[in-house]
């Protein structure tokens, strides 16, 4: 969830929510192969192009091809025009790829509406690939209502608080175990100013369903508030809402980085690299990055669990995962790649050709059992595995909800919705609105979802 993808119209996604299929809506922009796919010993993947994809890409002629005699013809575009494609393509079942990148968010969605292959029965015919290796989260998020898995993980992440250790030694501060939001209000005032120029907390203040809304939902949840309650009426005008709304504005109003407003999670990276603020509360495989080689703060961080109130845990779940589509004409060549591509065989190789930095991690028990990753990710492997593995999905707060997610609400209109109220609250954070404001023009926006919703 580091970057906001293009939104569908509402309308496409209500009759997606609804299980009707988009044949009609989309073939006046539809420019695929006309229902042609893969044949043969061939199959087509639909992929994002961040670094661990573009290196899986380099490393499957040579191993997965040359192992299986399978060729893999990869389409590989930004976040947001990979999700465009793979929403036509599968809306349409056009049958055009076999496998595509889906995360956590779209996977229910869609084997709801029958876009997906079901993948228990070929798990059942590989014990090689371990499912029970596969961390528990991540395996319910990837689970639809029928209770059949239609996704398998590719790398996964949850969220946790960085914080800079030098400079809470020299300000002789100290970071609880297990820290609560007032706490770290309480640490970002000390911090703030420890050093010429720095602030004390970066928080993502730039609008969009994948970038605000994200870290500010996991606050919501455990501050007691919700979306929607488990009969759908939207609670965005509720105390508890509010109250953590408020606080998140607040905090990063008072102590937060320059342009908060326009700050989403590469400019947080950026002021971590650049010392310009003493903490950070964001995705796990931020840790990765700021840990790297030639990072000016390798070694100068240390990490703490997201903080919470009300709740025993708050962080969110995300994963990019593969599915294959149900119109494919090579579901078990698509899953001889989605199994290799998701296996404890391929870190291995990514391990030892690339660098252990380098392995899709945050998906596997055993990952975390291997010294070589334990040494190369020493400093944070093992919170961010208790963060994944603390992730409640299917129930991140103190009431029930009517559908799964943590940082986002596992329905179509979502991405939509929560994109609009993070205008509001970014707005808020900039000084154009008070936060009740916001929040009243954010609950009119849930209540049309509510009405659609409300019986079901």
């Amino acid at each position: 969830m580091r970057t906001p993808s293009r939104r569908r119209p509402r309308a496409t996604l209500a009759m997606a929510a609804a299980g009707t299929l988009l044949a009609p809506l989309l073939s006046g922009c539809w420019a695929g192969a006309g229902g042609t796919g893969s044949g043969g010993d061939s199959i087509n993947v639909l992929m994002v192009n961040n670094p661990q994809m573009t290196e899986l890409q380099k490393l499957t002629a040579a191993h997965f091809t040359k192992e299986t005699g399978i060729k893999v013809n990869f389409t590989v575009l930004p976040e947001n025009d990979v999700r465009d494609k793979i929403s036509q393509d599968f809306a349409n079942q056009a049958g055009q790829y076999d496998v595509a990148t889906l995360s956590n968010y779209e996977i229910p969605i869609y084997a709801r509406n029958s876009w997906l292959h079901e993948m228990d029965s070929y798990v059942a015919k590989d014990p090689s690939y371990d499912e029970n290796d596969v961390l528990k989260p991540m395996r319910q998020s990837l689970t639809a209502d029928d209770g059949k898995l239609y996704g398998q993980p590719f790398y996964g992440e949850s969220s946790f608080l960085m914080y800079r250790k030098d400079v809470f030694a020299a300000k002789g501060l100290t970071m609880p175990a297990h820290p609560t939001w007032q706490q770290v209000a309480g640490l970002a005032a000390k911090a703030d100013g420890a050093r010429p120029g720095m602030k004390g907390i970066c928080l993502r203040g730039l609008p969009g369903w994948g970038e605000l809304t994200a870290p500010l939902t996991t606050v919501v949840n455990t501050f007691g508030g919700t979306w929607f309650d488990k009969s759908w009426k939207a609670h965005l005008d509720s105390p508890e809402f509010e109250k953590a709304t408020k606080f998140y504005v607040d905090l990063v109003r008072a102590h937060g980085e320059s342009g908060a407003a326009q700050s989403g999670f590469a400019e947080c990276l950026n002021d971590m690299t650049q010392g310009k603020v003493a903490m950070w509360y964001d995705a796990t495989s931020a840790a990765g990055l700021l840990e790297a080689a030639g990072s000016p703060v390798k070694g100068r961080l240390a990490y703490a669990p997201a903080p919470v109130e009300k709740t025993s845990s708050s962080g969110w779940l995300y994963t990019w995962a593969w599915g294959i589509q149900k119109a494919s004409r090579n579901p078990d060549k698509a899953w001889k790649f989605v199994s290799w591509a998701s296996s404890k065989g391929y870190e291995q190789l990514v391990g030892k050709t690339s660098g252990w930095p380098d392995v899709p991690a945050g998906k596997r028990a055993s990952t975390y059992q291997n010294a070589d990753y334990r040494a190369s990710a020493a400093s944070f492997q093992e919170m961010t595995r208790q963060a994944i593995e603390s992730a409640r999905p299917n129930d991140p707060g103190v009431q029930p909800r009517p559908a799964p997610g943590i940082q986002f609400v596992g329905i179509p209109e979502f991405t939509d919705l929560g994109t609009k109220v993070s205008q509001e609250i970014s707005a808020a954070i900039a000084g154009r609105q008070s936060v009740g404001s916001a929040l009243k023009k954010s609950q009119q926006l849930a209540e049309k979802i509510s009405k659609e919703y409300e019986g079901r």
